[in-house]
């Protein structure tokens, strides 16, 4: 993806800084509170970099998900990174993987609010690539010829439907990191998935009957 996350996390801080350390390494600590403790700068970039650099894939698939382009997407990652960096909310996190994939989603809600509407992304190499390699439950079962038809009828869902179903089946996040994502509980995820793939099947093949027809009479 070639995110410059080391670029992130240089030349923006200094002096002395607090990091949560972890509870479980203190006996006595309170629950649910990180002990802080200082740590130079150097010390603190070294970690953030170690963040960035290990959620930075799953912060782009939040993104791609919501965004449908990649360059959109390494975009709000970028953001996201340069906005924790600057503000050091990341420091006392208490969920890493659910702070940052709620940050980047917020990001990526931006992104959307600035785009000239009824604009849409153009197709890109994630996409193409979406097309030609793997299978998602929806593409499985269907023919090669109707997958585009597929790919169109996902993109006119409701965003409330789409959005979910998208994270899920074709950025492959489960229940509870795309729950995380879209601060919304678990359950919820899943019965809008649930939904999404119900009304897809219905307007599937609802086209599908429509195509046939045609044909027949054409």
């Amino acid at each position: 993806m070639g995110l410059p996350v080391r670029a992130l996390a240089r030349g923006v801080g200094g002096g002395v800084v607090e990091f949560p350390r972890s509870t479980d390494l203190e006996d006595g600590a309170a629950d649910g509170v990180a002990e802080v403790v200082a740590i130079d700068s150097v010390e603190h970039d070294r970690r953030f970099v170690e963040i960035a650099e290990r959620q930075a894939r799953f912060m782009f698939r939040v993104a791609h998900g919501l965004l449908r382009s990649v360059q959109d997407a390494e975009d709000a990652v970028q953001e996201a990174l340069l906005k924790l960096y600057r503000s050091d909310g990341w420091l006392r996190m208490e969920d890493e993987k659910a702070f940052l994939a709620r940050t980047v989603w917020r990001v990526g809600l931006d992104v959307v609010a600035r785009r000239p509407r009824g604009t849409e992304p153009l197709e890109d190499e994630a996409r193409r690539e979406f097309a030609a390699g793997g299978e998602s439950a929806e593409e499985s079962l269907v023919g090669h010829g109707e997958r585009e038809l597929l790919r169109r009828l996902i993109e006119a869902l409701p965003e409330e439907l789409r959005q979910p179903l998208v994270l899920s089946a074709i950025e492959e996040m489960t229940s509870r990191e795309v729950a995380m994502a879209m601060g919304i509980p678990e359950g919820t995820v899943r019965t809008r998935v649930m939904r999404a793939r119900g009304e897809l099947k219905r307007r599937f093949e609802a086209m599908r009957k429509t195509r046939a027809t045609t044909d027949r009479h054409g």
